[in-house]
């Protein structure tokens, strides 16, 4: 499950970063506050993958396992909320491999 949860901080902070970060994630007035998005969302990898490891179940086939993680609604900021996500991986010695993955809008008012 450690494992796992490594492998979901990296894509959870990927798909927070081009979400929040892209050209239509956070208002202009939050641009100029936050110098540094895709920074402030990689600062949070460790926090988001503990966090993952707590919405996450686990599926063993023995070969092979079925990961769910589902998470996001959570404020970043005052006016930032994270996305929701949910998640779909399939891990197989070791290896992690991202099987569907949907997102809500964030809620960027």
């Amino acid at each position: 499950m450690e494992d796992y949860q490594t492998h979901a901080g990296e894509e959870l902070v990927e798909l927070a970063t081009e979400e929040i970060c892209g050209q239509n994630g956070m208002p202009i007035l939050m641009q100029l506050w936050v110098k540094d998005c895709p920074g402030l969302i990689a600062s949070q990898q460790s926090s988001l993958a503990t966090l993952s490891g707590q919405f996450t179940t686990r599926l063993n086939l023995g070969l092979l396992s079925v990961f769910t993680t589902e998470v996001g609604g959570q404020k970043l900021l005052p006016a930032l909320r994270l996305p929701r996500y949910q998640v779909t991986t399939v891990g197989v010695a070791g290896h992690f491999f991202t099987v569907n993955s949907r997102s809500e809008q964030a809620d960027l008012k």
